[in-house]
């Protein structure tokens, strides 16, 4: 980590641990999923990982899933439910396997073409500025436990991408994401990204 970011504000990303969709890979949207089994031991990993953060907020998706993971981490009583963190609307598209959606059009990307019936690139950066402009002022370290696509949104435009560039940011389910800042405010980076530790994502 650069040494003029120690006494920078830092933002943690963290994903929800696994669902019975997220395992299968389908697109999960606004269903509101529960972890499974292995997705809320991954949750309890994911707090014994950061059980030496300090938090000076938390915020958290509405949806079940990151709700529970925050629960699990053990940073639940105090955060707040941020509505801009819940995860892309994938209207038609929902429930769906990306592998099928591109046998129908081959040339779809999501962070290119949004989703017929759901939200647009442009809708979903949208929502992660708002974020970025509420966290940005804050003094101190800040957690937002969301979705993957979200999150990867999030980063892009910390970083000043377009929604576009979200693509090149995959994001495993119970990884950690370290947004910050080189130097000053005005130098914004990633500080660790899709960091899953000693993580067995197989069990």
């Amino acid at each position: 980590m650069p040494k003029d970011a120690d006494n920078l504000p830092r933002l943690f990303l963290l994903r929800h641990g696994d669902t019975d969709w997220t395992d299968e890979h389908r697109h999960t949207g606004r269903t509101d999923i529960p972890l499974n089994g292995k997705g809320e031991k991954h949750a309890r990993r994911l707090g014994e990982r950061l059980k030496d953060e300090k938090f000076d907020h938390v915020f958290v998706s509405p949806l079940v899933r990151a709700r529970r993971t925050c629960e699990l981490a053990g940073f639940a009583a105090h955060a707040e439910v941020n509505p801009d963190l819940v995860e892309w609307n994938y209207g038609d598209f929902e429930g769906r396997l990306t592998s099928d959606v591109q046998r129908e059009r081959p040339d779809w990307n999501l962070y290119r073409n949004g989703t017929p019936n759901g939200e647009s690139p442009e809708q979903v950066a949208a929502r992660a500025d708002r974020f970025l402009q509420l966290v940005r002022p804050i003094e101190g370290t800040v957690a937002a436990f969301s979705s993957g696509q979200i999150i990867r949104v999030i980063v892009a435009r910390w970083l000043g991408l377009p929604p576009l560039a979200a693509s090149y940011f995959h994001t495993a389910t119970a990884s950690i994401g370290i947004l910050g800042y080189e130097h000053s405010r005005n130098q914004s980076v990633i500080l660790l990204w899709n960091d899953l530790g000693s993580l067995d994502k197989n069990g």
